[in-house]
């Protein structure tokens, strides 16, 4: 039958996953979200979500909408062993499977006889085993699929052809497509193009003059659910990092730089853990102007050892010498590679 994909998006799924040790809150806008003056919100119930309180929302502004709220501390450890619980039930089910972080998958459906059976059957199978619910989208390949997905949620299930989405989301804004970002979006609004139909029909030369012929091409390919990528069981993972977000600025240097050998450690620990090593080091430093800054050196060797990233990290720090108070202080390893032969795993690390 050619390709068939499938996009499994699990509903509201840290919410939803405490409730399940909090079956009393259900019904009430529940929001989990950081306790400091700057934490976001990770997720919103749909009640939580009918006030206007969205994901990576200030904290602070979702209070202010939904103030009868229920704000619940993230629990990762919890999300993602409910994560694993939901992925052994979709993979006892599809061979090919390719998780994105905790709460989605792509599954190839090419090989089965009956996919469309087989996913309601999956979807009512993670109910009844994780007591979660999910959206599911099927089409002829990933962007498809994934748009489908997103259609009808909470626990949607939308089949659909490349022309029937090309129909269906041809007046909505470029940003539906996974690809098509913010800064892509402004700059599409300033040649007149606001939905998908009318970047999909524009003129090639004209998106080309804006945006080069390679990614001219490839934006009108989104907009017409043009998409080959294959689903991989294996995602190469590049690089890792670890990020603080301060619940006040900070200015003093000394400061900085204790707080870089902590975040340091962190990364070393996982990547030694992981047994991976990369030849790239960064920085990334966000001021209290929210302007952010990164800097990178290359060495000749892969690392991964605090000893050999951290005096590395400590200069780049030092030769940017913050100009004004820091709201935001990371480290990066890129470039990463199995270490002593090692096998690269898929890792999901939530900061």
């Amino acid at each position: 039958m050619g390709r068939c994909v499938a996009h499994l998006d699990m509903d509201a799924f840290y919410v939803s996953v405490e409730l399940r040790r909090r079956p009393e809150l259900r019904g009430r806008p529940v929001i989990v979200a950081g306790t400091g003056p700057r934490s976001v919100v990770t997720t919103a119930s749909y009640e939580a979500r009918r006030f206007g309180v969205g994901s990576a929302m200030p904290a602070a502004r979702a209070r202010r909408l939904c103030p009868q709220g229920v704000f619940l501390a993230p629990d990762f450890a919890y999300y993602r062993e409910a994560s694993r619980q939901v992925m052994a039930t979709v993979r006892a089910t599809v061979d090919t499977v390719e998780v994105i972080g905790l709460d989605e998958a792509y599954l190839d459906l090419h090989a089965m006889p009956e996919p469309v059976a087989a996913m309601r059957r999956l979807a009512a199978e993670i109910d009844r085993t994780t007591g979660l619910g999910c959206s599911i989208g099927i089409g002829p390949n990933k962007l498809v699929a994934k748009v489908a997905s997103d259609a009808e949620k909470p626990r949607g299930f939308v089949v659909m052809t490349r022309e029937q989405a090309c129909r269906r989301f041809a007046a909505s804004p470029c940003g539906l497509v996974p690809g098509i970002g913010p800064k892509t979006v402004e700059r599409l609004r300033a040649l007149g193009l606001e939905t998908l139909g009318a970047l999909a029909g524009a003129p090639p030369p004209r998106i080309a003059a804006r945006f080069g012929p390679r990614l001219g091409a490839e934006l009108q390919h989104r907009a017409r659910f043009e998409d080959d990528s294959p689903v991989s069981q294996e995602r190469k993972v590049v690089s890792e990092s670890r990020e603080l977000t301060f619940d006040q600025d900070i200015r003093e240097l000394e400061r900085l730089e204790a707080i870089l050998a902590q975040l340091v450690t962190r990364l070393c620990d996982g990547l030694v853990a992981q047994r991976r090593r990369g030849r790239t080091i960064g920085i990334k430093i966000r001021l209290d102007d929210f302007s952010t800054h990164t800097r990178a050196r290359t060495l000749t060797e892969a690392v991964s050892s605090a000893d050999r990233v951290g005096p590395v990290a400590l200069e780049l720090l030092r030769r940017f010498a913050p100009p004004r108070p820091v709201r935001l202080l990371g480290v990066r390893v890129a470039g990463l590679e199995p270490a002593d032969g090692a096998a690269v795993e898929q890792l999901r690390l939530v900061v």
